[in-house]
């Protein structure tokens, strides 16, 4: 039985697991993530806490396959990341200089791609050749899946879905610079976004006025107390996300969508409010993706990282 690492590199955690190559995970745990002086500590650390796991547990090296990273950039097949702003990366081969440090193989893959890798191998995508994944959370992202391969580009940006434009009467800019992403809509800062607009515009009675603090949460909550506003604001929220997906679908073909990020806690809800707008836009052969809730947590990036490790360098 050989083993690895799965390693899920956040702008405040360095979450790492270890696994044997059937994708158990046997140990997991969570270093700083140290951005100081460009960031420069990031990989020399995770090295270091390997290493002092792997002689506290006394491992056979030769039994070790390989490492999988995710990072919060753009990543290339090769490896090269292309600037990561949050920790302070310019453009280098993180494979490469993750090698160095540790002696073992590494593959590198942008952190929503991957976690969209690890749903597809063990969580809410198992058992299908196409999928997508979309994350719902302070922005949206997401990774697909065609044919068994994660969809990296050319550049290392494949499947930043987030910023598809389905809104080009929009005026306000993005995040990205761009304007009417979805980000703007279906994000649960936009959810807020869209509700504030929406209160300032319309005098419908509801109790989301008298919420300090807005949140995501709270409009669904309301909506499932038949708040007339609330509902308003969510079938504005259904219907961006219904066509958004749609045209991915329409793309790619998956068998599934799967959903992560806090506002997938809405569950059925969502689902329900988002596919007769998934239906009315939809290519009619794309039409049959079924629509599956994310399953591993905060663990989907480290899962998906090893099993790029073992898609690269497994028996």
């Amino acid at each position: 039985m050989k083993y690895g690492f799965g390693i899920d590199l956040g702008g405040t955690t360095v979450k790492i697991a270890y696994f044997d190559e059937t994708g158990n995970m046997l140990e997991k745990w969570e270093i700083p993530t140290v951005t100081a002086n460009g960031g420069e500590q990031i990989l020399p650390d995770i090295a270091a806490s390997i290493r002092a796991f792997i002689e506290a547990h006394q491992i056979n090296e030769t039994n070790i396959l390989g490492l999988g990273i995710g990072v919060p950039g753009p990543v290339n097949a090769k490896g090269v990341v292309n600037k990561c702003i949050n920790l302070g990366w310019g453009v280098f081969n993180i494979a490469e200089k993750l090698t160095a440090l540790t002696g073992f193989p590494v593959k590198a893959g942008n952190d929503a791609n991957v976690a969209a890798l690890g749903e597809f191998w063990k969580g809410g995508g198992q058992g299908c050749d196409n999928m997508v994944f979309v994350t719902l959370g302070t922005g949206v992202g997401g990774g697909i899946v065609v044919e068994g391969n994660l969809l990296h580009g050319a550049h290392g940006s494949g499947a930043e879905i987030g910023h598809i434009c389905v809104n080009p009467e929009e005026t306000v800019a993005c995040n990205c610079g761009n304007r009417g992403c979805v980000e703007q809509y279906c994000s649960a800062t936009g959810i807020v976004r869209l509700a504030k607009l929406y209160l300032a515009a319309n005098d419908t009675e509801t109790g989301l006025r008298a919420v300090e603090n807005l949140t995501c949460k709270d409009i669904f909550d309301a909506a499932k107390e038949n708040d007339a506003a609330a509902l308003a604001i969510l079938d504005q929220v259904y219907r961006y996300m219904g066509l958004f997906l749609a045209n991915v679908c329409s793309t790619v073909n998956p068998e599934v969508v799967v959903i992560g990020g806090g506002v997938s806690k809405a569950g059925d809800m969502l689902i329900s409010g988002v596919e007769p707008y998934f239906q009315k836009h939809v290519f009619h052969a794309a039409g049959g993706a079924k629509f599956a809730m994310a399953s591993l947590g905060n663990d989907a990036g480290a899962y998906g990282a090893f099993k790029l490790a073992v898609d690269a360098f497994g028996a």
